[in-house]
């Protein structure tokens, strides 16, 4: 099967979205198909083009696979809403025109969002070959920005809204990774087939990331050794309630708990002003987002991990950090809302506690509770990695996309689009 893919992030950069996307091109590769990825250039970590990548505005590498197409992102600051609008204007044009004179004749073209407008570009790349066309969500768009208050013109707000409904309706099949996630789109696509939503979890490598010993090199490097070391690693933005991680660091000091230091290791838009807020804390590190491969190494670090996103978030976004959490062996504190995907797997994992978000006292409370007791920690690590063990792996994972694309190219979701 020929599959072109369109996505902001692909190895080597370093977005969460990258990995996924990456992990996947991978296992379709490993089952014969032949893939054109149309991307970005890396520019995730600084939010600039990464070093040896700049001077052209496009690229394009061969692979045993296929080719990788990349293309200039327009980075911009994240917090700059008008900014960002014309960089992915920007972007998702390149895309179109470089997706409609692409390598390979699609059997299927499969899109990421966010960004939303880079459907726009896989729709029309689909349409002159009435090829079917697969919508991957990772992070229900505008929701999010809604939630966040980043987005908060009405007018704005229903242009994106109509945008969202007009491509789900388009889109032959649409992937979201959680039952949240599918009864969100489902929802909005009311009586025009929601059946077409489906579900691919997300996954896992569990041959990757196993439990390794937690003082390591970076320990070493970022002055952790002999510590409880609480950690954070992910996305610095808008949608993470860090100043959590903020608040239980001064907690902790006040209270002359020197036996436990706080990490953050990552970078964004909201990093400045947490280095602000946290002026004056010794025992919180701020630690520069890590290349793809010392993930394992990171993640072993953390004696307990935290995953907080901000009200309303965990309805429209599912965290893939979760699941390599797990498949480290390392117990998760959550603070999200009841009864989402984060909670319920917390729970479902036996992997640790799960509190409402943006509750400093609950929050607080329960890591104090979970570090009174290593002996419960270590059991709540194992028991993640053994429930990640049974779960989906990226084989499993392109197996489902197969399938998906399958279905779609003999017209199961086509009936009537």
């Amino acid at each position: 099967m020929n599959i072109l893919v369109l996505c902001p992030h692909y190895a080597p950069d370093v977005a969460p979205t990258g990995e996924v996307m990456t992990a996947i091109v991978e296992a379709l590769a490993a089952r014969g198909h032949r893939l054109h990825v149309v991307t970005a250039l890396p520019w995730y970590r600084h939010h600039a083009i990464e070093d040896g990548w700049a001077g052209r505005p496009a690229r394009t590498e061969s692979t045993p696979w296929g080719w990788i197409t990349r293309l200039h992102p327009f980075p911009t600051d994240k917090t700059n809403i008008p900014a960002r609008a014309v960089a992915f204007a920007g972007f998702t044009g390149m895309a179109t025109v470089r997706a409609a004179f692409t390598r390979i004749r699609p059997d299927v073209v499969m899109v990421m969002s966010p960004p939303l407008p880079l459907g726009v570009a896989g729709w029309l790349a689909a349409i002159p070959r009435r090829t079917p066309f697969v919508f991957n969500i990772q992070d229900v768009f505008p929701d999010v920005a809604v939630e966040l208050g980043a987005i908060t013109d009405p007018r704005v707000i229903a242009a994106a809204s109509w945008l969202e409904r007009f491509l789900y309706r388009r889109a032959d099949a649409v992937t979201v990774l959680s039952d949240d996630l599918r009864d969100n789109v489902a929802g909005k696509l009311g009586r025009h087939r929601p059946e077409r939503v489906v579900v691919i979890p997300n996954f896992v490598d569990t041959e990757r990331i196993r439990p390794t010993d937690p003082d390591n090199s970076y320990r070493a490097e970022n002055d952790l050794t002999g510590r409880t070391v609480v950690m954070y690693a992910g996305n610095v933005g808008l949608s993470q309630s860090l100043d959590l991680v903020v608040e239980a660091a001064r907690r902790f000091r006040d209270r002359g708990r020197d036996d436990v230091v706080f990490v953050i290791n990552g970078g964004g838009s909201a990093l400045a002003g947490l280095r602000e807020s946290a002026r004056g804390l010794d025992n919180l590190r701020f630690v520069g987002m890590q290349p793809r491969e010392r993930l394992p190494e990171v993640l072993a670090a953390g004696d307990l991990h935290l995953v907080p996103l901000r009200t309303g978030l965990a309805r429209s976004s599912v965290p893939s950090k979760l699941y390599s959490i797990l498949a480290a062996g390392r117990p998760v504190l959550a603070s999200v809302d009841g009864g989402t995907e984060v909670a319920t797997t917390i729970e479902r994992a036996g992997a640790g506690l799960s509190v409402p978000p943006e509750d400093a006292d609950r929050f607080v409370a329960a890591l104090e509770r979970m570090l009174s007791d290593r002996t419960a920690l270590a059991a709540m690590g194992a028991s993640g990695r053994a429930f990640v063990e049974g779960w989906v792996s990226p084989a499993a994972v392109g197996a489902a996309y197969e399938q998906l694309f399958e279905s779609v190219r003999v017209g199961r979701f086509r009936t009537g689009a």
